[in-house]
């Protein structure tokens, strides 16, 4: 069950948004981190984008993966345009934030370490803050300059958010609530309720980033 300091917290969650916008507050309190109110509305879209594994994975001839940092980089690097660049920037910093932020553990067993994700992420959050200072995109300048300022305790936040609703430490809390939101499953709804969500379908869950 999600706790807040100490007291059991159960929560009526209408959209992964409000969801993630509440336990992101929650956990900047707790971990005494303070981000810009824009910064922080960047950060919960792109929690509930990578909601969904289509939105974080790729397809490939041998079926959906996650493609590679360096392989991104590159993109990016060798993208044909400026937004093109710009974009390839972007996905790389919100990646590389989602995958060190809520898939930590899973670092213990692979040869690429959780601070790779976090040197490339916080790079491509830098150069794509200096990349939008000249386009029409330059009011989200600032937020992309504190994620990159940030990143590293951005990171611990999401790592918090992560193990705090994990009953197990292969639960997936994210997974559980899409199967139940697409298939009903009365066994995700058991777990989300076990670890203090409410699923509710009074309102629609917007994925939109």
């Amino acid at each position: 069950m999600l706790e807040t300091k100490g007291r059991p917290l159960l929560m009526q969650v209408a959209n992964l948004e409000e969801f993630f916008k509440d336990t992101l507050s929650d956990t900047l309190s707790a971990q005494h981190l303070q981000i810009d109110e824009h910064t922080a509305h960047y950060v919960v879209n792109v929690l509930v984008l990578f909601a969904r594994s289509e939105a974080l994975f790729e397809n490939t001839p041998e079926g959906r993966r996650l493609k590679p940092l360096v392989a991104m980089l590159a993109e990016a690097a060798e993208a044909p345009s400026p937004e093109e660049r710009r974009r390839g920037l972007q996905r790389l910093g919100d990646v590389s934030l989602f995958i060190a932020g809520f898939f930590a553990r899973s670092f213990a067993r692979k040869l690429v370490d959780i601070d790779y994700h976090i040197a490339m992420g916080g790079r491509a959050y830098a150069a794509l803050s200096a990349a939008v200072a000249r386009t029409p995109r330059r009011a989200l300048c600032n937020v992309f300059a504190e994620l990159a300022d940030k990143f590293q305790p951005l990171v611990d936040v999401l790592n918090e958010m992560s193990e705090g609703s994990a009953a197990q430490a292969n639960t997936d809390l994210l997974r559980l609530y899409e199967i139940w939101l697409k298939t009903g499953s009365r066994r995700s709804y058991d777990l989300l309720r076990k670890l203090g969500v409410m699923p509710t379908v009074e309102a629609p869950v917007s994925f939109a980033h």
